[in-house]
């Protein structure tokens, strides 16, 4: 080998999963020249599995493996996700829709749910949640592509998917293996660090084989073998603000046509989900230990379920943080390794594919310039802190009193972080974005009405433009319901794009 040659020649990916396929797959895709890719996973290790639903930007990181839509949802058994219902959250017998995409489209200097507020307690008011077209379109059952067009309303909403996240690992295996990753099956017994660096040089497997490698992915999960077993890099508590510490899965039966969005129920202890597939639907009990035992939680969930149960409930214990470095040495942690961040607002799939981005923006070389993975560090801190920020909001708004961890949550401090995004809103209904926000100003406008946190005032401009938006409002929402009607049923969307015959 050429000394003067200091590229990355081999990669190792520990762990298998969705985290590890996806490293593996966009990894042999980006590296397409004298760098070999190996991922090494045990089949006798299970994986967590149960985060299934996503959020947009998933679908940029298939087409960037070239993966087509019809492919992906043939091939996952998915659906399609125009937001989340929120139900239960703000009071019980409350509900609220968070869009994908804004909440109508302004027309004028001032943002449009300004003009809402100020007539929200006028004769003929509606809900916010009506002028978004997301939610006209998935309240009605239906689904279609955003259109290209600014001038149509159907150009301003966006979409994600439900999907088996077991089906997407082997779908991404295949797609990985055949541009040239190497699978090894195996669990790791020793890892072994450069007594000058500390830096990983191997990994050796129970039955004595040695794997070495320049630049290791650690997709080990929870377990995080390399960053915290091996380089003890130190974790960052956040259970103080997101008390839940466990979680219990359990499919269910499909129940009629599946909807094209995620609900989310607050519940005693915690919230739980329900994610359509075409096969069955997902659900779990996201709880706090503190306030309620593991067979109650399993034994609520079961009897909530809207269909007969597929398998017996599984359990995930967990703690709310991130590591210390998401990037250490040579090792780059993905997934949940990195982190936990309960999946209210379905950012466990998108946290492996951001970490996996940025390797891909900052891919080093064997010299491991430090500057590189300072910003890499930077960038990953910033962004999973402003999605903890986004999941404590919906805690801190609650104003149920009925069970002790909503009474908690409720009183509870927030960083500084969010306070000073809930000050700027409770004063002027203003949104305030900062760097590395995955969550857009009409997400967290969607949190705070959706939980009746109304603002003391209005932005002072609008008193400036005298505008009577009333007659505005109410034709945009009709429109936005007239165009929604048009559209084909979701099973029918599904069906046309994967070939398969829509349900009776």
């Amino acid at each position: 080998m050429n000394e003067g040659d200091r590229r990355i020649r081999s990669v190792l990916v520990v762990g298998g999963g969705s985290a590890g396929w996806m490293s593996a797959a966009m990894l042999a895709t980006m590296l397409k020249r004298d760098c070999t890719v190996t991922l090494v996973e045990s089949d006798a290790i299970g994986i967590v599995g149960v985060g299934e639903a996503t959020i947009p930007p998933i679908r940029l990181f298939n087409e960037t493996l070239g993966i087509s839509e019809a492919d992906f949802i043939r091939e996952t058994r998915g659906t399609f996700k125009l937001g989340i219902e929120f139900v239960d959250w703000g009071q019980v017998g409350t509900r609220y829709f968070h869009p994908f995409g804004p909440h109508g489209r302004n027309f004028d200097m001032v943002p449009l749910h300004q003009y809402w507020l100020k007539t929200r307690e006028e004769p003929g008011a509606f809900p916010l949640e009506d002028l978004s077209m997301a939610w006209q379109i998935a309240r009605a059952g239906r689904m279609a592509r955003p259109v290209p067009d600014q001038r149509s309303l159907l150009s301003t909403f966006d979409y994600a998917y439900h999907f088996d996240a077991s089906l997407y690992a082997a779908f991404l295996r295949r797609h990985a293996e055949a541009r040239g990753v190497t699978r090894v099956e195996g669990k790791i017994d020793d890892v072994t660090l450069n007594g000058e660096t500390g830096f990983v040089e191997s990994v050796t497997l129970e039955g004595g084989q040695k794997l070495e490698a320049d630049l290791f992915i650690d997709c080990s999960g929870l377990r995080a073998l390399l960053i915290e077993g091996a380089l003890q890099t130190g974790f960052e508590d956040w259970s103080h603000w997101l008390p839940c510490d466990r979680a219990v899965a359990m499919p269910c039966a499909s129940a009629g046509a599946p909807t094209p969005y995620t609900r989310s129920t607050a519940r005693e202890a915690g919230w739980q989900w329900r994610i359509p597939l075409q096969h069955r639907i997902g659900n779990g009990y996201v709880y706090s230990s503190q306030f309620l035992e593991d067979d109650k939680a399993a034994s609520l969930l079961a009897s909530r379920l809207d269909g007969e149960a597929l398998g017996d409930p599984r359990f995930v214990r967990f703690r709310t943080g991130r590591r210390k470095q998401h990037w250490n040495r040579n090792v780059i942690a993905v997934g949940l390794s990195s982190g936990f961040l309960e999946p209210l607002e379905s950012t466990s799939i998108h946290l492996i594919q951001a970490n996996i981005s940025k390797l891909i923006g900052l891919f080093p070389d064997r010299d491991f310039d430090p500057a590189t993975i300072a910003e890499f560090n930077r960038i990953a801190h910033a962004e999973t802190d402003r999605i903890r920020d986004f999941l404590i909001l919906h805690y801190k708004l609650t104003q149920r009193q009925d069970h002790e961890l909503w009474r908690y949550v409720s009183a509870m401090d927030v960083p500084d972080t969010l306070a000073l995004k809930m000050d700027h809103f409770r004063r002027h209904g203003r949104l305030i974005a900062r760097e590395m926000d995955l969550f857009a100003p009409p997400s967290w406008l969607a949190v705070h009405i959706g939980q009746h946190n109304y603002p003391e005032g209005l932005d002072p401009l609008i008193e400036h433009r005298g505008i009577d938006a009333r007659d505005y409002l109410a034709k945009l929402r009709a429109a936005m319901a007239a165009e929604a009607a048009k559209l084909p049923s979701h099973e029918a969307y599904i069906a046309g794009l994967t070939g398969t015959a829509a349900a009776a």
